[in-house]
């Protein structure tokens, strides 16, 4: 087979331009070890593995260019003394931690001044006064935190029954519908089903060597049609046509098909057995 470069079909052997895309294909020779046809390009056998350009031909190596990275020195930027408020993010950067109930954090906030009674001198009547000794007022006093909300329980009639799961969806399987490619005879509008147990189906006329798949004996103008004229072969879903070595020729749309080759069918395509169009097949799929 024959690699086209360009979308890699593979050709038949002795093809000269890809049945796919109509690009020329690239010469081939015969492998001097097992005689199998390769490209005339290629370095080993794909059948043998025998090296192809020890037969004379020095295989030319292509030298590799090196890279050379250039000795360039790498700047160090200098360091940077860490930011104080950086610190401050810390965890725990205050010491707030270790405080507990029992040791409450002494407040920042001054104490309110209270101002002393005035001094009055003592007697020898009057009976001396006990001294009272201010105390401090602390104006930071904890204000309670409301406890939370609870919500209010909810009414039964509020309260959403959950939903039931949704009942699995049952797909019905869908079977591929088949396709049936067949001919239709231009000149006598008769329809001609192909076999769809065949990969290779044989068109021509009755004959001791292969047998006729379609036989086009009975059609109008069948003198020009050999007995072993053309081959449609079935790959996948792919339908191709090649001419078998028929003394009158294969024309696909009204061009030569050279021996050899094959192409690939899509519907409309018009098969002419022989010169003239006197024998000729539409390519159809249903």
């Amino acid at each position: 087979m024959i690699v086209c470069p360009n979308c890699n079909h593979p050709n038949p052997d002795g093809a000269v331009q890809c049945e796919a895309c109509y690009t020329p294909l690239p010469a081939t020779t015969n492998c001097p070890s097992c005689g199998a046809t390769v490209q005339a390009d290629a370095a080993f056998c794909g059948q043998c593995g025998y090296n192809l350009h020890s037969a004379g031909v020095p295989h030319v190596h292509t030298a590799a260019v090196v890279t050379v990275t250039p000795d360039t020195p790498v700047e160090v930027p200098p360091l940077v003394p860490p930011d104080p408020l950086l610190e401050l993010l810390q965890p725990d950067a205050l010491g707030m931690t270790g405080s507990t109930n029992s040791n409450p954090p002494i407040s920042s906030l001054p104490a309110t001044e209270v101002s002393a009674p005035p001094e009055i001198p003592a007697t020898e009547s009057s009976p001396p006064e006990p001294a009272f000794e201010a105390q401090p007022v602390v104006s930071s006093q904890s204000i309670p935190t409301p406890p939370p909300l609870e919500p209010a329980p909810a009414s039964e009639a509020e309260v959403t029954p959950p939903a039931a799961p949704a009942p699995t969806a049952t797909v019905a399987r869908t079977q591929l519908q088949q396709v049936t490619a067949r001919l239709i005879h231009v000149q006598t509008d008769r329809l001609i089903e192909l076999p769809q147990n065949l990969s290779v189906i044989h068109i021509g006329k009755p004959n001791d060597r292969i047998p006729p798949d379609i036989d086009v004996s009975g059609f109008p103008n069948s003198e020009i049609v050999s007995r072993i004229h053309a081959d449609i072969r079935v790959e996948g879903d792919a339908h191709y046509v090649e001419d078998v070595g028929s003394s009158n020729g294969t024309y696909i749309n009204n061009s030569p098909l050279l021996p050899g080759n094959r192409h690939r069918l899509r519907p409309g395509d018009r098969i002419s057995l022989g010169k003239g169009d006197l024998m000729t097949f539409l390519f159809q799929l249903a």
